[in-house]
């Protein structure tokens, strides 16, 4: 069994909503590129793809098109539109969607109560958060409330790249803020949560990152070496609390898969396409690379499905 636990669902009338809002932080164009909503011709051609690629269930995400606006009112409208049109979905489609409820940030009173409610009424398989709500890191001990919660119920928590491109108009100008900007979110945020000591304080929340967490395995005997430069001194090292964390295979890279293996060990990783960003025969390699990248038999077990079925409790 095969479960995809990045893959996106942009809805034509959330677009709508947040375009009458002011639009979404990255915007809403490149979103309406994609056949990535919930009609019924968009959703049979998701199956057809799903079908040839041998992947059972997606679970869908609203992110990087984030709900997230200064103004609360519009933030819960956006999220509960977003979360009612994840639910219908996963409703009439249990043998293909399951859904991450998305949350109102920055209003925390807000984000508490609709986690209660995507958990408890709703279903959902977990919540997804950007790396950034407005002009805060998810990691800012401001969302101490939201984790702890989180943690007390042994949630799921999917972290995806705001496409904010860290604030680097370097990155922003050269038109890098998805290609280079997103694997460098990915890596920021592991390193701001483990300076801020989530994997520790709140060790039954599972936090997912995106794109293998970017640079991480790749630099981390240099994070463990100069650790003590960012983390505090009683901190376990970056390569522990990596390990605390959970990482899709958006990459399709088989040596970079190979690396996140050795890093960060095969039973932390977790099938990921980044549909609809691949598709057709994108889609068709970032489920077969896996298989191809020289894994062992078991290790590619765990990662295609294993991890997945345990996390989300899918039999």
């Amino acid at each position: 069994m095969r479960i995809d636990v990045h893959a996106h669902c942009f809805p034509a009338e959330y677009l709508d909503l947040l375009d009458r809002y002011g639009n979404s932080a990255v915007g809403t164009d490149f979103a309406r590129r994609f056949a990535a909503g919930a009609t019924s011709t968009e959703l049979d051609t998701r199956f057809e793809l799903m079908e040839r690629a041998g992947v059972d269930y997606q679970i869908l995400s609203i992110a990087p098109q984030a709900p997230y606006f200064p103004d609360r009112d519009r933030s819960v409208a956006a999220t509960r539109l977003a979360n009612g049109t994840f639910a219908d979905l996963t409703q009439r489609h249990p043998q293909k969607f399951l859904a991450f409820g998305c949350l109102p940030l920055p209003h925390l009173d807000a984000s508490l109560a609709e986690a209660a409610r995507c958990l408890d009424d709703l279903a959902m398989a977990g919540i997804t958060v950007s790396t950034w709500a407005l002009d805060r890191s998810i990691a800012d001990r401001s969302f101490d409330p939201l984790f702890e919660e989180l943690n007390r119920r042994g949630a799921v928590l999917f972290v995806h790249p705001a496409g904010l491109a860290c604030g680097s108009s370097a990155i922003a100008d050269s038109r890098l803020t998805w290609p280079l900007g997103a694997p460098v979110e990915d890596a920021l945020v592991a390193l701001q949560l483990m300076q801020s000591g989530v994997p520790t304080r709140y060790p039954r929340l599972s936090i997912i990152l995106s794109h293998l967490g970017g640079f991480l395995p790749f630099l981390m005997r240099r994070l463990d070496h100069q650790s003590r430069w960012f983390l505090a001194d009683d901190s376990p090292l970056p390569s522990e609390l990596a390990r605390r964390f959970w990482y899709d295979t958006v990459n399709a890279h088989p040596p970079a898969l190979r690396c996140a293996v050795e890093t960060l060990g095969a039973n932390r990783l977790l099938f990921g396409s980044d549909f609809p960003y691949w598709t057709d025969e994108a889609y068709q390699l970032a489920a077969r690379y896996i298989s191809e990248s020289g894994l062992s038999a078991e290790a590619v077990a765990q990662v295609e499905s294993r991890n997945a079925a345990a996390l989300f409790a899918i039999t």
